[in-house]
């Protein structure tokens, strides 16, 4: 363990000395539970300007970073004079949680110490002190401009994923460059963001320099209410810090039969997974489809016709093929990315480590191509898996017909019919519900896939007024590319098994 910093130090002497201001523990010395030791040592390492926590919620990261501002105010932790502390957040009653506790920890202290404080709870939410160089802690929302000028030593973003996509980025810039003017430090904490592209996620997977990042996140994967899981994003509840273990496993379980946005939103926010809860919903969970999954002895043959579904990515993201037998239910899947960059180096963008790696050691992913995968080979690769047999059809996205046509003649299977399938609602609603009774009617059987799991593990679906669903691409965390392709080659093998065996007609004459 890396040795304490003196400000570190100096932090983890002063909050034991401060009061539960409220909750089942309220009245109580604050004990440190020792993830909240590691946070604070690491926000407050040498070269350390800007750490970020990640953890699920009720595990008392806002308590903890208001204790760290009160120390900070009173100068206890650092005795810069002139201090200015900032609690930041998306709008103001947010941000008023964050100064809740600060107040709260305040009013338990000795009065002789309450007396050097003044709180002000009106137009502005403010605590001031002249004590020991004097200092400031206000309350501001997501508007940069209402802190130009400013020079914070301190600043904590509570729940930074939540933030306004432009506003929360302009008070994020502004805050940042306030606090170069002093070497100031910023305190980024949060839930987990619903997906890649937002800002605090980009600080846990690309971190710049001088940053350092606790993030309690479980693999992914996992059925929700697995109590080792559970713990991984709920460090507390083993240390009487937030919800109770039996409370996590109960609450998964209610989420779990309730489905759709609640699971989601159980997953986003207790179990601190990239998983979008918003008009939205999971394609399956990850129960329903590892119990399509069956040991390679048990995997039926490769008997009557094939589908290929064929979903094709760009130089960033996944290609994806999948081979469906509906008369068998077997599944096959493979996905392909360009050598360029090396699937470690996706692994670390993706904030995946080392699963691409994995994958390809399994023989579920290959690389082809230099920087996009050649649709042409990459489509003839997976035919020659089927050992001569002809695919009945393939099936792929309408958007991007032409290209299919043109690598299907150059891979020498325009003769193979073609299905154009949109990624609208009309097609993709319709290929979503087939999949979801194939599934559940058992008609869906593969080998134990890691490519597989992962993506249906994030695969979610946009939820229209009426009801139906269909396949959101934009992903919450890994590739659902094979996702993608599994929807449209188990759909159109469902088509085949409805469509009637046609009948001779026989005329007299």
């Amino acid at each position: 363990m890396t040795r304490a910093t003196k400000e570190a130090s100096a932090a983890l002497r002063f909050l034991p000395k401060l009061v539960i201001p409220e909750g089942r523990l309220a009245g109580r010395r604050l004990r440190l539970a020792k993830y909240q030791k590691q946070f604070i040592r690491g926000a407050f390492a040498k070269g350390v300007n800007v750490a970020c926590l990640s953890i699920g919620r009720g595990n008392a990261k806002t308590a903890i970073s208001a204790g760290i501002a009160l120390g900070h105010l009173m100068g206890e932790i650092e005795a810069q004079p002139k201090r200015e502390i900032i609690f930041a957040a998306r709008n103001r009653d947010q941000a008023r949680t964050a100064f809740g506790f600060l107040v709260g920890f305040i009013e338990g202290l000795p009065e002789d110490q309450q007396e050097q404080f003044t709180i002000r709870r009106g137009s502005k939410l403010e605590v001031e002190t002249a004590e020991n160089g004097g200092g400031l802690a206000r309350v501001i929302a997501a508007d940069g401009k209402s802190i130009l000028g400013g020079a914070p030593t301190l600043a904590v973003l509570d729940e930074r994923a939540a933030w306004e996509r432009d506003k929360g980025d302009n008070l994020e810039n502004a805050i940042l460059s306030g606090l170069g003017k002093r070497d100031g430090r910023a305190l980024i904490i949060s839930t987990s963001s619903s997906d890649d592209s937002n800002a605090f996620a980009r600080w846990l997977d690309e971190p710049p320099n001088g940053t350092y990042v606790q993030e309690h996140r479980p693999p992914p994967g996992l059925p929700p209410d697995d109590l080792e899981s559970l713990l991984i994003a709920n460090p507390g509840a083993k240390e009487g810090i937030g919800p109770t273990p039996e409370w996590l496993v109960s609450q998964a379980q209610r989420a779990i039969a309730r489905g759709g946005s609640a699971l989601s939103s159980f997953r986003n926010l207790n179990r601190n997974e990239r998983v979008s809860s918003d008009d939205r919903s999971v394609l399956l969970t990850v129960d329903e489809w590892m119990a399509c999954e069956v040991a390679p002895d048990d995997l039926p043959p490769r008997e009557g016709p094939v589908v290929l579904g064929v979903d094709l990515g760009g130089s960033r993201s996944m290609s994806a093929a999948a081979l469906y037998w509906p008369d068998t239910s077997r599944l096959e899947c493979v996905g392909a990315f360009p050598c360029n960059p090396s699937l470690a180096d996706r692994g670390q963008a993706d904030g995946v480590a080392g699963r691409y790696d994995e994958m390809s050691e399994r023989g579920e992913l290959v690389t082809m191509g230099d920087t996009t995968v050649p649709v042409d080979r990459f489509i003839a690769d997976v035919v020659a898996r089927l050992d001569g047999q002809p695919p009945a059809s393939i099936v792929g996205d309408r958007f991007r017909y032409a290209e299919f046509i043109e690598a299907l003649r150059a891979a020498g299977l325009e003769r193979v019919p073609f299905i154009p399938r949109g990624q609208g609602w009309k097609d993709s609603a319709e290929d979503v519900e087939r999949l979801r009774r194939a599934v559940f009617e058992g008609q869906v059987k593969s080998v134990p896939s890691l490519l597989l799991r992962s993506a249906f593990a994030d695969a979610i679906t946009l939820v229209d007024p009426a009801g139906s669903h269909k396949l959101a691409k934009g992903r919450s965390l890994g590739r659902v590319d094979a996702v993608a392709a599994t929807v449209v080659a188990v759909a159109q093998g469902q088509r085949m098994r409805k469509t009637p065996a046609r009948q001779a007609r026989m005329a007299w004459a």
